[in-house]
């Protein structure tokens, strides 16, 4: 029924959260643009995620008002949208929500016409006009009474916004530069005089976790031995895991920190920036062998494991921002983290609990909200059995504490990130139950999310839903497979990858612009425009995603797929070297892939005999830099492996560049060395 809120039966959490709003809210879908022009009335959609602490203020203020539902329901046709589960839809008009603001955000707030195009964009509204905004109902006024009596200026208006965000999505241009040893060298030096060097990260507040910024510096340090680079990933490094993004007693990093210390979090804690900074520890800790890396990584890979694992063995999207701590009020951000110096007395007794105060950095003064305190931690207790135990029995009061919601939508591109990282950390630190988790979560996808060999992009409870995979679903789940096949050596991952891959190649290339990518299908639903964008956010973006899927392929598939593999790996590169020359801050992805490449890319193939692994995969594991491919297996088991046998009866490490390969060698002295070269 159209004239009523229609989103009971959605599969997100987040839709869910606004069923029973007094707004008619309706799903994106042709019958709910088809309903704006049988109405002839604006659409207003309303983007936001389940984990939002802004998009849940604005519900509370308005849209569980009854008054301003009134408003809303008479003038528009209300739609409410997952950012999430249609990344395609939020995508688009957060890039219009750019262009006519300057700013974007969630929750995010368009009013289209009934052809979908955006002419007027904001973020928050508050319910009241307040510090110069106008009150959300005002908003909603204007812009109804603008339809009603201007309506060729809203058709200009939007007219205008569609054709700037088709200008901004045509292909990047091809080979503008080589994408050689000095373009990479040339985008770190870029990237490293934005460094904040007093606090870590880089630029000002907010500061998000650099993740695939960060393993791609790894990877040129790895190549270049260049100080100022490993000096700038650890101190990075060492603040977020120090400070209050960090959650020091569960671990877990939470989306970004409000200020430059990363002291103050946005408290929710995203599925996709875990899996990435676990992939990213994980390596910090095999190359340095750092303690609090490797800590990090172990509580990182525990957080997957406990807090967002499903029943079914996927991952959940995140955990609330916002704590629910009085059902007739809206949630608290923070509520469940925080502490105070009486708190931790009252609990753990005078003496433990002055000295987790100090340890903690909790204060009178608080460095949150009303005297309260987020737990950091600047330098490592000399007691470390007292820490254990009092962080043992703060985990355990806080357990008792109300907890935030936890979104258990089930991403496909997330999930593949979180199979990746499980699996390539889990090899290389010596724990197989990462990688026997990275491979129930991976069958799990491909049970419920691949469809005659299309994948869909979201699940709720074993459930998939309608909405299609975009690039970097695809993308990520083939790189989760093929780290799985390098995990485990079991041919059935590879195959599924390729599967996966060839599917992408079908449906998002580009066949005007070899090594261009789009972000939805070619037989996906049709948008104002079909949307594109190679810059790399939060996640990476499907582009430079898809190019880590092709260029590892490329070494592990058979030499007809594997050379078509490498082409278009070689080719989407060469059009990012315009986004790595002129913003590598946004190319961090792109780096990691680049840096791979040049190297080779690197490939270590590890003939295994009736004893199995002598030490030359273990080693390779956690010596080789990142990007590497490294198999192990019975010689002829995989393409890796095809004419490379024992030698003198003897497991043997084959070390390859490209299409160049060093002599076999039988010892791990000699593979560090090979590796070192």
């Amino acid at each position: 029924m159209r004239n009523a809120n229609a989103l009971g039966a959605a599969t997100s959490p987040y839709l869910r959260q606004h069923a029973g709003n007094p707004v008619h809210w309706q799903e994106w879908s042709e019958d709910a643009l088809a309903w704006a022009r049988e109405r002839d009335v604006p659409i207003l959609l309303s983007v936001g995620y389940a984990a939002c602490h802004w998009c849940h203020v604005m519900a509370h203020e308005s849209f569980e008002d009854d008054d301003t539902a009134l408003v809303m329901n008479d003038n528009f046709v209300c739609i409410k949208v997952d950012r999430e589960e249609r990344p395609d839809i939020d995508a688009l008009y957060m890039n219009a929500t750019v262009a006519m603001t300057g700013q974007g955000g969630w929750p995010m707030t368009c009013f289209l016409t009934p052809a979908a195009e955006p002419f007027y964009c904001g973020t928050y509204y508050p319910k009241t006009a307040r510090g110069g905004m106008p009150s959300f109902t005002q908003v909603l006024l204007a812009i109804a009474q603008t339809w009603r009596d201007r309506r060729e200026d809203v058709q200009e208006a939007a007219t205008g916004a569609v054709d700037a965000l088709r200008q901004n999505a045509d292909a990047l241009p091809a080979g503008e530069f080589e994408v050689n040893a000095e373009l990479l060298d040339h985008a770190v030096a870029a990237v490293l005089r934005d460094e904040d060097r007093t606090h870590g990260g880089f630029g000002g507040a907010p500061k998000f976790p650099p993740s695939a910024l960060l393993e791609g510096l790894i990877r040129n340090f790895e190549r270049t031995g260049a100080p100022q680079v490993w000096e700038a990933v650890h101190r990075t490094a060492e603040a977020m895991a120090r400070g209050g993004i960090y959650d020091q007693l569960a671990g877990g990093f939470a989306r970004y920190a409000v200020d430059t210390t990363w002291t103050v979090p946005h408290f929710e804690k995203m599925l996709y920036d875990n899996a990435q900074l676990l992939r990213v520890y994980g390596h910090l800790a095999r190359r340095s062998g750092s303690l609090l890396a490797h800590r990090v990584a172990e509580e990182t890979a525990e957080f997957l494991l406990t807090d967002l694992i499903t029943e079914a063995g996927g991952f959940a999207s995140a955990l609330d921002a916002d704590t629910v701590v009085d059902p007739a009020a809206e949630g608290v951000e923070g509520a469940t983290y925080v502490w105070t110096p009486g708190e931790l007395a009252g609990e753990l007794g005078p003496a433990d609990g002055n000295w987790a105060a100090e340890l903690f950095a909790v204060t009178t003064a608080g460095t949150f909200e009303h005297g309260t305190s987020v737990l950091q931690l600047p330098v490592d207790p000399t007691d470390a059995p007292r820490m254990a135990r009092v962080r043992a029995a703060m985990r355990e009061v806080r357990n008792r504490r109300p907890q935030p919601a936890r979104d258990d939508k089930v991403i496909a591109a997330w999930n593949g990130m979180a199979v990746n990282a499980l699996a390539e950390a889990g090899a290389s630190l010596g724990h197989a139950e990462w990688v026997q988790a990275a491979a129930r979560c991976a069958r799990h996808l491909l049970d419920v999310h691949v469809t005659d060999g299309r994948v869909r992009r979201a699940s709720l409870g074993g459930t998939v839903g309608t909405a299609d995979g975009v690039l970097e679903d695809y993308a990520w789940l083939a790189t989760g497979l093929l780290a799985l096949h390098q995990a485990t050596g079991e041919s059935d991952w590879l195959a599924q990858a390729q599967e996966i891959l060839d599917a992408a190649i079908s449906h998002f290339a580009d066949p005007d612009e070899p090594g261009g990518w789009f972000d939805t299908a070619d037989d996906a639903e049709v948008l104002v425009l079909r949307p594109r964008d190679p810059i790399d956010g939060a996640t990476p973006a499907g582009a430079s995603s898809l190019a880590e899927a092709l260029l590892t392929a490329s070494c592990l598939a058979d030499p007809d797929a594997a050379a078509r593999y490498g082409e278009l790996a070689d080719a989407t590169l060469r059009r990012a070297s315009v986004v790595l020359a002129r913003a590598p801050r946004s190319a961090g992805q792109w780096l990691a892939v680049a840096e791979a490449a040049i190297r080779g890319p690197l490939q270590v193939a590890v003939s295994l005999g009736e004893d199995g692994d002598t030490g030359l995969l273990a080693e390779a594991r956690s010596y080789a830099p990142g990007g590497a491919v490294i198999v192990g297996g019975r010689a002829d088991s995989t393409p890796l492996l095809v004419d490379r046998p024992l030698v003198e009866d003897a497991a043997a490490a084959y070390v390859c560049r490209g299409f160049v390969c060093d002599r076999p060698v039988l010892t791990v002295e000699d593979l560090r060395e090979a590796l070192a070269r």
